[in-house]
Order: structure tokens, then sequence, then C-alpha cells
């Protein structure tokens, strides 16, 4: 079977990207799995340090392993926005293929210097591990938003800048790189999200030399999705999407089975829902009509 980087490199060279879907359960993650599956694609799971503290990051890592040794199936797990050094240790001594140090909200120097620590410590754990860096803020929850989050970079003078992207990846050693460029966490409630600079993400792509993550997948329209791929986009992360497939489904099952008591009866209907968003999000990213 392929390597994580061997998928990121096959996505990078044939312009499509590889799903990263967060969960916090055993549904979702069943909700995820079967469709990539159905699709034959790879795919990869994110816990962010939240859901970490909700699913253990043993338990989290010992499944999606035994479904890829299992299954014989190019599915992976990610350490999602990570934000100090302990965790990143906790993350890679529990066997993550990949961790993101997320120093997105610092000063651009103590982001440099944070992260290359970052880097430092998981590759002297595991060399084998892949490293993501994030170079701007994007805001910091996946859930249905009244506001632009505060901070987070939504016109073009604040998204990253090319230049100090090319750095970023050099002075690090990233594997990956997390640009700003439009796109936040969530999704507004009473206007679409703004649209992506899909020229900053070529420019971006060109000087950095490392595949792109987009995070904030949520709210961007296909057209959007479509564009940044091409651009240079390798892999697309999507969570609010899916904690309101979630929530719609449970909330389904409840009224229409006021009296049952199964988890797995009541949650069905989850995923249901989650595999419906994540279905429609596969094919997209991988170019299947």
């Amino acid at each position: 079977m392929k390597t994580f980087k061997d998928i990121i490199a096959e996505a990078d060279e044939k312009q499509v990207a590889v799903g990263h879907f967060n969960i916090a359960d055993t549904a979702a993650l069943k909700a995820v799995f079967e469709s990539a599956r159905e699709l034959n694609v790879p795919v990869i799971i994110g816990t962010s340090e939240g859901e970490r503290e909700f699913l253990d990051p043993h338990e989290a890592v010992a499944l999606i392993k035994e479904l890829r040794k299992k299954y014989d199936y190019p599915i992976f797990i990610n350490a999602d926005h990570t934000h100090s050094l302990e965790k990143v240790e906790e993350a890679a001594k529990a066997g993550y293929d990949a961790i993101l140090f997320d120093g997105g909200k610092l000063p651009l120097e103590e982001n440099f210097q944070k992260t290359k620590e970052a880097v430092d410590l998981v590759r002297s754990i595991d060399s084998n591990i892949i490293v993501e860096g994030e170079l701007g803020y994007i805001g910091g929850g996946s859930k249905i938003l009244k506001e632009i989050p505060e901070g987070a970079a939504i016109k073009a003078g604040d998204f990253t800048n090319p230049e100090d992207a090319a750095r970023f990846v050099v002075e690090t050693g990233i594997d990956l790189l997390a640009p700003a460029v439009g796109n936040i966490h969530g999704i507004l409630a009473s206007a679409a999200n703004p649209n992506l600079d899909i020229e900053r993400i070529r420019e971006i792509r060109s000087a950095g030399g490392a595949p792109l993550v987009l995070h904030g997948g949520s709210g961007v329209s296909d057209e959007d999705f479509s564009k940044a791929i091409e651009a240079g986009v390798a892999i697309i992360h999507i969570s609010t999407e899916m904690r309101v497939a979630w929530r719609a489904g449970l909330e389904k099952s409840l009224k229409e089975k006021p009296d049952e008591l199964a988890p797995y009866k009541l949650l069905d209907s989850s995923v249901l829902a989650i595999k419906e968003v994540v279905s429609k999000r596969l094919r997209l990213f991988n170019r299947m009509k």
C-alpha cells in the first residue's frame, strides 16, 4: 500500500485533493470510511485538540490503524490544530501519521520558531510522521458563525504572503503548508463565506514548494474548491458540515423514534447524513461525476 507521503505527492501531481474529515466518535468514522471505500479513494481522519480530549489519541490511532491493516486501505490520521509542544509530543508518541502545529495566530517570527521546534520534536520521535505548519489566522472554531472571527485574514493584505511562505517551509522543515487565502473556520449563518483568492494560492504553491492544505473547507463553493485544487491545494479539511449533518441526523432519529434507547439505532441517521456530505466532497475533490 502507498504511504501517506506517496498519496499526497500523487494528489499534487494529478491535481486532485485528499479529503480530510474531523471526527469525535465512531459514527462519524463509520460514515467517512464507508464513503471513501465506496468511491475507492484515500482519506484522512482528523482529530483536533478538543476532539482528542473526547476520543483519546491512542484509541483514535488504534481505530484508524486497524482499519488500514484489516482492509489494506489508505486511511490516515492527523492530529489537527495542535497548539503546544506538549500536545505535539503526545500525538507523535500516540502514533499519528501527521501532526499540524498551529501557530497561525502567533506573530510571524514566533510562529517560525515554534513551528521549527515542533518539527524537530516530531522528527526526534518518528521521522516518518508528516508535519504541517499554518501561516495566517483563519479563526478557531468549526461552528455556525454570526460573524467573521475576530482577527481572521479575510482581506488580500492579510493573506499569507508567498515570500513568507517560502521562508516558512525552508526554515521550519514542514512537509505541508496551510495558508490563509480567504478561507475561514466555520460557516457564516447569514451570508456566504468569503471567496478564496485562487491566484494567491497559485503564488504560494509556486513560491513555497510544499503541498498546500486548505482548512475551513465548509462553506467554500464547489467552483472555488475546483479552482483551488488546480492552483495547488492537495488536502482539504471539512468539519463544520459534518457536525451539522451529525446533529441533523440525530434530531431526525429522536423525532422519528421517541422511545428508542439504543445509541446505534439513533445514530444511524447521523451516519447517513454524514455519508451524504462526505461522498459529495470526495467526488468533487477527486473529479468524479
